[in-house]
């Protein structure tokens, strides 16, 4: 069957799924939010007193987001919403307008962060040395060391993949490798030849008594697998937990979402990057043209950092205690992790939208601001704060080499319209804007100065940096940080330079509808 065959068979299946989860949850919890709107109007016009009551609750509702440590484009976003339209813009303010995870689960994943963070301490003959190579390296290692709480390593290996292609075949032998267990934590799996690759293994490998772990996200996977989908992997021996289930009731836990992207192998083996488990990540079927994506692997002692992120994140759905000991690097693995492949220094971290710490945008200005000669971006979405937008210009406007690599293919038009709305302000500043003509780039990495990268899940947009649960990994020297350069060069030959003539060609309506989605862009 051709590549175009396999998609609209697969197109197929997943519209069916689509109307069997998603477009039934939709409706419930929009018929909820109606519903509660509607008996408000009703008791206004029944009650004239009701309409001052709402009057006085929007304006302490107003008063409260305006205090909140929050920031400034959500607080904006919400005050005119709740302002423009009061009852329903109240009502969905109470609903879905903040980043809190239930009660119960809040104070698990506490309890687990206190639990883990025993066994993720500080080298300091590592963080020593780094900064005898480089003082303001150290300074963005410390804060990744003091805020998220992961540790700096040497002795680890570090490849880089700048594609799904190149990735594939190394994951499946990595996996095969597999002696005593293997951890995944996915945000998206669709059934294809990729997943079907993988569960042949992990099921294999359960079989022969392999503690073998998947951890995913329901709102990720809805639309791709049956609601079933846990009980089957659990059935073939895979051990199975679902982050922040599909529940149809209108609740603020559905902004949170698990959006990383994390293999442990036997402890000394880990991958991480934008690469979910469906075939358009490897280009066996075709969405908005070809898809460009990216992913590093950690062999040696980092991997230790993936195993905790991995392991803590189990516990708290799982409700079990962890025996974090039994997991150690060198636990499975003896013999000291050394070589000329094992240079550099290498710093996994994790962001959580628990702790009210943007770890994740924070390495970014990280990397921004200590630039020296330049700093290159991948990114799917360029849906930034004043504080991102700021920290580019600056940088451009200084002699910075800023560069930044958007799709020329969208997966979501409103949301490349509001992407190309950043444009004309980062480009009057100096900073160099490319679209990836070939098709989607989904890659999410920064490469700065021939020193300094990170790859990860975290997009450049409001959801990745204040609303998911992200990852990523930051490297000093290593081997990789060579590759994201090469990749990106490569890129931006393929790629379309956008020239700030392009940008003063559009059209008032075109101009009016991206100012609009710039002020709700918090929200979306």
């Amino acid at each position: 069957m051709s590549m175009t065959g396999k998609y609209e068979k697969l197109m197929k299946k997943t519209t069916a799924n689509t109307i069997g989860r998603i477009v039934l949850f939709a409706l419930a919890v929009i018929i909820q939010v109606l519903w509660i709107i509607f008996v408000i109007l009703v008791l206004n016009k029944r009650f004239g007193f009701v309409t001052t009551i709402i009057n006085i609750l929007c304006l302490f509702a107003v008063l409260w987001i305006v205090s909140k440590d929050m920031n400034p484009a959500y607080k904006l976003a919400w005050t005119i919403l709740i302002l423009s339209v009061p009852i329903a813009g109240a009502v969905i303010y109470l609903m879905f307008g903040d980043s809190r995870m239930s009660h119960q689960l809040n104070a698990r994943m506490k309890q687990a962060d206190r639990e883990a963070s025993a066994y993720l301490t500080a080298q300091r003959d590592v963080q020593d040395a780094l900064e005898v190579e480089d003082e303001a390296a150290r300074r963005q290692s410390d804060y990744i060391w003091e805020h998220a709480g992961f540790p700096v390593y040497a002795n680890t290996q570090t490849r880089y993949f700048g594609s799904g292609e190149e990735f594939f075949p190394v994951f499946l032998e990595a996996l095969k490798k597999a002696e005593h267990y293997i951890f995944m934590e996915y945000f998206i799996i669709d059934d294809g030849e990729m997943w079907q690759s993988v569960l042949d293994i992990l099921e294999e490998k359960a079989k022969l008594g392999l503690d073998v772990r998947m951890i995913y996200d329901d709102w990720g996977c809805a639309s791709k697998m049956p609601q079933t989908f846990e009980w089957q992997l659990k059935a073939k021996g895979i051990r199975c937990e679902v982050f922040n289930p599909l529940i149809p009731v209108a609740s603020i836990v559905l902004n949170n979402r698990d959006h990383r992207k994390i293999t442990v192998v036997d402890g000394h083996t880990a991958f991480t990057g934008g690469i979910n488990l469906a075939d358009e990540y490897i280009n066996r079927i075709e969405r908005f043209g070809y898809w460009k994506d990216s992913a590093v692997m950690m062999h040696g002692d980092a991997v230790w950092s993936f195993t905790v992120m991995f392991l803590e994140m189990w516990s708290v759905l799982a409700r079990e205690k962890v025996s974090y000991q039994n997991y150690l690097p060198h636990h499975w693995h003896e013999e000291a992790f050394t070589g000329e492949d094992y240079g550099g220094y290498v710093q996994p971290y994790c962001d959580t939208p628990l702790d009210h710490e943007t770890v994740g945008e924070n390495v970014y200005l990280n990397i921004i601001n200590r630039a020296e000669r330049y700093v290159y971006i991948f990114t799917p979405y360029l849906i930034i704060d004043n504080e991102m937008q700021t920290a580019l210009a600056l940088a451009a406007k200084s002699g910075i080499d800023v560069r930044i690599v958007t799709p020329a293919i969208p997966d979501k038009k409103a949301v490349f319209l509001l992407t190309q709305s950043y444009y004309e302000p980062l480009l009057r500043s100096g900073v160099r804007i490319y679209e990836y003509t070939p098709g989607f780039i989904h890659a999410k990495s920064f490469v700065c100065d021939d020193k300094i990268a990170t790859v990860g899940s975290i997009n450049l947009d409001y959801r990745s940096l204040y609303l998911h649960f992200e990852c990523g990994v930051w490297m000093y020297g290593t081997a990789a940080v060579a590759a994201v350069k090469e990749d990106a060069l490569a890129v931006f030959a393929q790629s379309r330079e956008v020239a700030l003539e392009d940008c003063e060609k559009k059209s008032f309506v075109r101009h009016f509808g991206q100012s609009i989605l710039r002020l709700f862009a918090p929200l979306l």
